[in-house]
C-alpha cells in the first residue's frame, strides 16, 4: 500500500497584517492539518514582517487543493507544495 505525505510551505508576507485571515483559513481547514510549524525571525523588540509556515496536511486531494487555493488568495502569500510517496 502506498501512502502519501503532503507538506504545504507558506511564505506569509506582511505577517502582522495577514495573520488573522491566515488563522481563519487554518481554522476552517483544521481537520486536514496534522502538523503546523511557524518560522520567523525573532529579535528583541522587533516582530518580523514575514514568516514561513509549514503545514503537514492530510485528507482527500480535493480538501488539500481547497486549502491551498484559500492560502494562495491571501495578499502577500506564496504557497509551495511537496508530495512524498511512501
Amino acid at each position: 500500500m502506498t501512502t502519501k505525505t503532503t507538506i504545504l510551505g507558506v511564505l506569509l508576507r506582511k505577517r502582522t497584517i495577514t495573520s488573522t485571515t491566515f488563522q481563519d483559513i487554518l481554522s476552517r481547514h483544521g481537520c486536514n492539518i496534522k502538523t503546523r510549524i511557524g518560522i520567523h525571525t525573532a529579535m528583541d523588540n522587533v516582530c518580523s514582517p514575514d514568516g514561513v509556515i509549514l503545514l503537514d496536511v492530510i485528507g482527500e486531494d480535493t480538501d488539500i487543493q481547497s486549502l491551498e487555493k484559500d492560502l494562495k488568495n491571501i495578499d502577500g502569500a506564496e504557497v509551495q507544495k511537496m508530495v512524498f510517496e511512501l
